[in-house]
């Protein structure tokens, strides 16, 4: 038993010695390593560069090294790489910081990028990002049909007729999303229906 436990001590002093490598000292002063590159050029070409790290582990440390530009379509595209990664909270803040006027604007790119998603049959990833993009755009249909069927999903029936039946009020093509939402209804209603 004392050579596996002699063995566990020499493996835990080789990863605590390769930690302290990789750990570089900040400068004097406190200053940061390196101060965040604005990215110069089209929003849209910002998030080509950074999809890639639009995921839970690297989203915020990506987007504090590389900021999208400034507007409402950097801000688009910065929400929409906070919301792919599941972070609502952040890709709201940059929506709410434009002014009143350009945040629909702003929403609609990130239904842009999260609609396939959704289409894809991820509802309950596209959910969150639709239930964001209606808090601006609160008459999206498709937005509205992607969270009434999210929200069914995850077994919020309240919140899902809600949905749902404001989808169906706005949309009347007699297609395979207004067929689900009925058949989604139907169910969420039962025989009072």
């Amino acid at each position: 038993m004392r050579p596996l436990y002699l063995m566990g001590l020499a493996y835990a002093a080789v990863c605590g010695v390769v930690a302290l490598k990789a750990i570089r000292p900040a400068p004097a002063g406190g200053e940061p390593v390196s101060p965040p590159t604005p990215f110069v050029g089209q929003a849209g070409a910002w998030y080509q560069l950074v999809k890639p790290y639009c995921n839970a582990l690297e989203v915020v440390t990506r987007v504090r090294q590389t900021p999208p530009p400034a507007g409402p379509e950097g801000a688009g595209y910065g929400a929409s790489c906070y919301a792919l990664a599941g972070n609502i909270d952040s890709a709201r803040a940059l929506i709410m910081a434009l002014p009143m006027s350009d945040r629909g604007y702003a929403s609609s790119i990130v239904f842009n990028i999260g609609h396939p998603v959704a289409d894809a049959g991820d509802d309950r990833s596209a959910g969150p990002i639709m239930e964001l993009v209606l808090e601006f755009t609160p008459d999206n249909y498709m937005a509205l049909y992607h969270a009434g069927i999210s929200e069914y999903a995850l077994g919020q029936a309240d919140r899902a007729k809600s949905s749902l039946h404001r989808f169906l009020e706005l949309y009347h093509e007699e297609d395979g999303w207004r067929a689900n939402a009925v058949t989604v209804l139907a169910r969420l209603e039962g025989p009072e229906r």
